[in-house]
């Protein structure tokens, strides 16, 4: 399971990179509070919910496969 929180917290890094938007922008954007994105990102959340990680997939224009593969 750890690998899988790993590749998530990963691909949600990359993505927001990629769009060039912080965590505070992103957690806007998904609204959700910013030490949450923060925590995911850091490994600190070893089980986001899925409605956490859809929100954050659609702030981020991006499918869940492409946050989870």
């Amino acid at each position: 399971m750890s690998q899988e929180k790993s590749t998530i917290a990963n691909n949600i890094k990359k993505y927001r990179n990629k769009l060039g938007i912080s965590q505070d922008i992103l957690s806007k954007r998904a609204n959700l509070a910013f030490h949450t994105i923060a925590k995911i990102e850091a490994g600190s959340t070893p089980n986001p919910t899925i409605d956490t990680v859809k929100k954050i997939a659609d702030a981020l224009s991006v499918s869940l496969d492409d946050l989870m593969k």
